[in-house]
């Protein structure tokens, strides 16, 4: 029973990702008919975005430690009803304060409640296939621009803003809540919360010297600018081409084949990760991606955008579940929500970075090629960080014997 019921955790974790990941990115597409009716600036609306990513940071690691504590569920299930209930409170919002404060804060921490303890319940759950179940689980969290993109596209061309992210609240809540039900602790840490497991990596390790070790620093570090590359191009790729004539719906839909090419992308990182190792192929991804990021300055055309967005999506995505089956190779079980969270907080410092520079960079020049530059070196950074991670010499061993 426990062997097939993973593959519900897979699903559910799926769909919570895809609707709270998708609510928190509709504000891209809200953002030139919020500015139009209420007539802040871009720049201010853009920095919800940014307050958002820093909420998530700060809440990975809090709802992380939970989750590892009371289990994935209630964790879950608190992160659904408070996203919806911030979502509805953020379209009445009188004043840009107050949306930077709603969106930004609110929606920004419950959002971080379903990745690190979806991701840490998933590794827990599978000893074999780890990186495809991840990668499905990230999948999920990828059908977001496929899904909520357009649907915030077609709701707020067909009701003012306000009423179309009244109408993301509700959609939030009739799906996340009866999801975040479906969510169960691992096996083999049901009835004996502190129980690490014979096998386990590092069993005898505290989060305190997990977290002071090399190894979870680099991964910190290696996902800030991994995250950092890829956060501009994203937030700021349907407003560049919308400024170079592409029709909003049409650069909505660049998103969307972001998105599409970003499940082939998770998919096959996440197999060719069980086949060849997940830091092997995330170092070659994490090259690949600082070129692809790089190519969207020199696009103009829709057709253009299309191509740098397939390669964009597929890179990026797939690069992203990789990161938990290295930490779950490398640390306790007990420990993932913590050690994921604390990954997931440096992710979201790297995704913090882009709306805001974005936006800045864009006011000041004129131009989105130099954010698309930025993001081309923090991406290179990213690459060479990660080439000087090293797993814990115990785990090398355990590896070679298995």
């Amino acid at each position: 029973m426990a062997h097939s019921y993973r593959w519900v955790i897979v699903a559910a974790g799926g769909l919570l990702g895809c609707v709270a990941v998708g609510a928190m990115f509709s504000l891209p597409v809200f953002l030139r008919p919020m500015s139009q009716d209420t007539g802040w600036s871009i720049t201010g609306i853009s920095a919800a975005m940014t307050i958002g990513f820093l909420a998530m940071a700060v809440a990975s690691l809090v709802w992380g430690g939970l989750s590892d504590r009371f289990g994935p569920r209630p964790v879950v299930l608190a992160g659904s009803i408070v996203l919806a209930a911030s979502l509805a409170l953020a379209s009445r919002a009188g004043s840009l304060v107050a949306f930077q404060l709603l969106f930004g804060v609110l929606v920004g921490a419950a959002t971080a409640a379903v990745f690190a303890p979806m991701m840490a319940c998933v590794t827990g759950w599978f000893e074999t296939q780890r990186g495809l179940a991840v990668s499905l689980v990230s999948a999920g969290m990828g059908m977001a621009p496929m899904t909520m993109s357009p649907l915030a596209a077609w709701l707020v061309t067909a009701y003012d803003w306000r009423v179309a992210m009244q109408i993301i609240a509700g959609i939030a809540a009739a799906l996340m809540i009866p999801a975040a039900l479906l969510v169960r602790r691992p096996p083999a840490l049901e009835g004996a919360q502190a129980g690490a497991g014979a096998d386990d990596a590092q069993s005898g390790m505290t989060v305190r010297q997990a977290m002071a070790s090399p190894q979870f620093i680099t991964l910190m570090l290696a996902n800030f600018f991994c995250c950092a590359t890829h956060s501009g191009p994203i937030f700021h790729t349907v407003s560049y081409a919308v400024t170079c004539g592409v029709p909003m719906l049409a650069a909505v839909s660049i998103y969307s084949v972001e998105g599409v090419a970003g499940m082939f992308g998770r998919i096959g990182f996440g197999l060719a990760g069980d086949r060849f190792g997940a830091q092997r192929i995330l170092v070659l991804g994490l090259l690949a991606q600082a070129f692809a990021v790089l190519a969207y300055a020199f696009v103009g055309q829709l057709g253009a955008f299309y191509a740098v967005a397939v390669m964009v999506g597929f890179i990026y995505a797939g690069t992203m579940p990789l990161y938990a089956v290295i930490i779950r190779e490398n640390f306790p079980l007990r420990m993932m929500g913590a050690i994921i969270g604390g990954t997931a907080m440096a992710g979201s410092l790297g995704m913090s970075t882009g709306p805001l520079l974005g936006g800045l960079i864009y006011d000041h020049f004129g131009s989105y090629a130099p954010m698309y530059a930025g993001s081309w070196v923090m991406g290179l950074a990213a690459m060479m960080i990660l080439m000087t991670f090293r797993p814990f010499p115990q785990r090398q061993a355990a590896v070679v014997v298995a």
